[in-house]
């Protein structure tokens, strides 16, 4: 067996399940200014209440593993990704804390602080995530010592800015849809509004960034050519993205919802697949880039991780399930919401 083949595919598991579960908590908190009133605001924040933390924990996994698995590649990302790191770790710290502090005092000035906090730290959150994720498809200045040689602003240019934008209308439309689910009334009708607009906005910048992909990203179709079974990832892509406007227009919000969950694992696994074997595109030069090989740790360290990862797996998923299980239907606000 290939462990580093094994090991790319599971930090490719862990990455897709953290942007579909925490994807649309985030996409909550962009959207969480446009609620109304302080009631419709504790709705939104208690529909994501019992499971954000949760889902975090996959990114925090996606962390370990990636440190254990490919330490070269750790190293190098967060030399160059350092400042973006840091602002992704307020952001996200942020979002909780304003989770937790905002109903501490009734005070519309303290509660407004704190939801400015929460649209904040979400949507600067998501942005960061797209960015890194569109600096990683042009690539980026690793020098033959597989350093990183270049400042934060060579990572940004219009086409990470443009992936960025694509993730927060993504994760916006995510979220629209899981608030229509957990939502009454006519809070409800009016976020079916929210999906359609946010539907409109994300097909629009899916579109443009896939032209550009095409245009000036050569890394991005590859793997196309060598392995023609990839093409069937783009055909779900396609289908899933085809689906919500269909699932919405009849009344189905629950395929809407596995629909933009599909979206967001098949472009995920695309960006997995426009890499592939390498971890980190080196600009300067391909042959010095980071792939699943030069990257790795042993065989030894690999094989006894991939023992932890079959055995703490079920456990992750089954107490995962449960959650989603316990807290399933819609929201209600009671005593001790937030």
């Amino acid at each position: 067996m290939d462990l580093n083949l094994l090991w790319f595919i599971l930090l490719g598991v862990l990455l897709t399940g953290y942007a579909v579960l925490d994807g649309f908590d985030l996409g909550v908190g962009i959207l969480h200014l446009g609620a109304r009133n302080d009631n419709e605001r504790r709705v939104f924040m208690n529909s994501i209440g019992p499971l954000w933390d949760g889902n975090e924990v996959w990114l925090v996994t996606f962390g370990g593993a990636l440190f254990a698995a490919f330490p070269h590649a750790y190293a190098t990302a967060f030399s160059g990704y350092y400042t973006a790191f840091m602002l992704l770790l307020f952001a996200l710290i942020l979002r909780a804390v304003s989770m937790e502090f905002r109903s501490k005092l009734d005070s519309p000035a303290w509660r407004k602080l704190w939801d400015i906090a929460f649209f904040s730290g979400s949507a600067l959150a998501t942005l960061l995530f797209g960015v890194a994720v569109g600096s990683a498809m042009k690539g980026i200045p690793i020098g033959p010592d597989h350093e990183y040689h270049g400042r934060l602003l060579r990572l940004i240019h219009p086409y990470s800015v443009l992936v960025g934008a694509l993730a927060v209308s993504l994760f916006a439309m995510h979220g629209a849809i899981y608030l229509n689910l957990k939502t009454t009334g006519d809070l409800q009708k009016r976020i079916h509004g929210w999906m359609w607009r946010s539907f409109w906005v994300f097909l629009a910048l899916y579109l443009a960034t896939t032209a550009l992909t095409l245009v000036e990203v050569p890394l991005a179709t590859r793997n196309f050519r060598l392995h023609p079974w990839c093409w069937s990832i783009v055909a779900l892509n396609i289908l899933a993205v085809a689906n919500i406007p269909f699932a919405i227009r009849r009344a189905r919000p629950g395929y809407a919802f596995i629909s933009s969950c599909l979206v967001i694992a098949a472009l995920t696994s695309l960006f997995g697949v426009a890499l592939f074997p390498q971890l980190l595109h080196s600009s300067l030069n391909p042959t010095w880039s980071l792939d699943i090989y030069n990257a790795a740790s042993s065989s030894k360290t690999l094989g006894i991780m991939a023992i932890i990862a079959a055995t703490g797996m079920p456990f992750v998923l089954a107490y995962t399930g449960v959650i989603y299980w316990v807290f399933r239907g819609k929201v209600e606000l009671g005593k001790f919401s937030y």
